[in-house]
């Protein structure tokens, strides 16, 4: 029997897989990676030739490839995430460093203490 990580690993495996072949319908260079900390991601090549990482957020449902909210798209429809993503490919990736989707515990145990 699977773990829950290993399950959930399988998961953003087989979305990132299905959202490689939607990209690659699309003409767009996508390979489907593990990164340094052993997440699953796709590596997308831009216009310009700038790779990005493309992840999966398994607790909201997203594709995402930086932090700002228009570099993530909902994983729930597959076709109009795999648009939203070669129309971002095609316009070139967000200049700098490619931001991370995380939660700050420090913001939140402050708010509770004021």
């Amino acid at each position: 029997m699977a773990t829950v990580k290993e399950s959930q690993r399988a998961y953003q495996v087989e979305l990132l897989t299905a959202l490689r072949n939607e990209l690659i319908n699309r003409e767009i260079i996508a390979v489907l990676i593990t990164d340094q900390k052993e997440r699953p991601c796709l590596d997308v090549t831009d216009s310009a030739f700038r790779s990005r990482r493309v992840y999966v957020h398994l607790a909201f449902l997203w594709f995402y490839w930086g932090d700002q909210r228009d570099e993530r798209v909902s994983c729930l429809r597959l076709f109009p995430a795999a648009d939203v993503l070669a129309e971002a490919v095609r316009a070139g990736w967000h200049e700098g460093e490619q931001g991370e989707l995380g939660l700050d515990f420090s913001k939140i145990v402050d708010a509770y203490r004021s």
